[in-house]
């Protein structure tokens, strides 16, 4: 039976042979993505991060959404926090609810408005980080347009402010944090980008927001292959949508779904992420969504997008 096998085997024309084998690779290569992915989504532990990087965390836009639900979260890990906002209410007031939730854990607050003085903002969080072993970074703060707008529409100061929050912010928060992290020789950097300029070839309406959470992505990566030497890990993660006061503005989002977690539930599958991929898509059902967007041309993507913003065109976040 065996020599029957072989024999036939022998008999295909080479080319048959040659597809088989390529066929067969692909499978297998399919097949073990398919199993890391499970790996890393639902098995793989998280890092013990006070013990990994040290007993502080650093939060910008800390106040709301994304940048309150990893506070929380932060905490609950036994990270004490510095948290950073433009409002000194709103600071307060996050301050003291997880004080009362979490009693030992120190929480300082730094109020600050990227949109009005980077440079002013970056010398407030060189202070307030100032002989305090920062491990873990969350630039997560960021804006947008206050309407999906062609570019020629939007008003200077608009996208101004994008810039200035999304881009100059970030980077004057990573000059302020970075030196106390290379002197430690230990730190993590999380940098929150956006499916704007990574899952999606293009975010029509919203260039400017687009733009800067690109350069988001590709100043992480660059940073990590800077610092990785140094036994520091700078990631950026990419979110698609999620359950905030942002995506209800823009995308009219009113409650939390299965393809569209609420902030808590995106922070909780945020933070098991620290400390391993360069980028990654840290709520698992964000990143079928993204699988499933890139079997699609380009031109499909465009055109869709393109009517999204087209009929948000116009209708001003209140």
């Amino acid at each position: 039976m065996l020599s029957t096998c072989v024999d036939h085997l022998k008999a295909q024309p080479s080319w048959i042979l040659l597809l088989s084998s390529l066929g067969l690779l692909s499978l297998s290569k399919h097949t073990l993505s398919l199993l890391k992915w499970v790996f890393i989504s639902l098995l793989r532990p998280p890092k013990n991060l006070k013990q990994s990087y040290g007993p502080w965390a650093l939060i910008t836009g800390s106040t709301d959404g994304i940048g309150k639900a990893f506070a929380l979260q932060l905490a609950q890990t036994g990270l004490n926090l510095i948290l950073v906002s433009r409002s000194p209410q709103k600071l307060k007031s996050v301050s003291t609810e997880i004080k009362t939730k979490y009693p030992n854990i120190e929480v300082k607050v730094v109020a600050v408005d990227f949109s009005v003085d980077a440079e002013a903002a970056e010398r407030a969080v060189g202070a307030a980080v100032e002989g305090v072993e920062v491990g873990v970074l969350v630039n997560n703060v960021g804006v947008t347009y206050p309407a999906a707008m062609f570019f020629d529409e939007v008003e200077e100061e608009v996208w101004r402010r994008v810039v200035r929050v999304n881009l100059e912010g970030t980077t004057r928060v990573t000059r302020a944090v970075l030196p106390g992290i290379i002197e430690r020789r230990r730190g993590a950097i999380v940098s929150i980008g956006s499916g704007a300029a990574s899952v999606v070839p293009s975010h029509p309406l919203y260039a400017i927001y687009a733009a800067t959470k690109a350069y988001v992505d590709q100043f992480s990566r660059c940073l990590n292959v800077e610092y990785k030497q140094f036994g520091i890990h700078v990631q950026c993660q990419v979110p698609l949508y999620v359950s905030t006061k942002m995506a209800s503005q823009i995308a009219l989002i009113e409650k939390s779904s299965l393809f569209i977690p609420s902030a808590d539930n995106y922070a909780r599958a945020a933070i098991r992420r620290i400390g391993y991929e360069a980028r990654c898509t840290p709520y698992m059902m964000h990143s079928i969504q993204w699988f499933l967007a890139s079997l699609l041309p380009d031109s499909v993507l465009d055109s869709w997008r393109l009517s999204i913003g087209i009929r948000r065109r116009g209708k001003l976040v209140t």
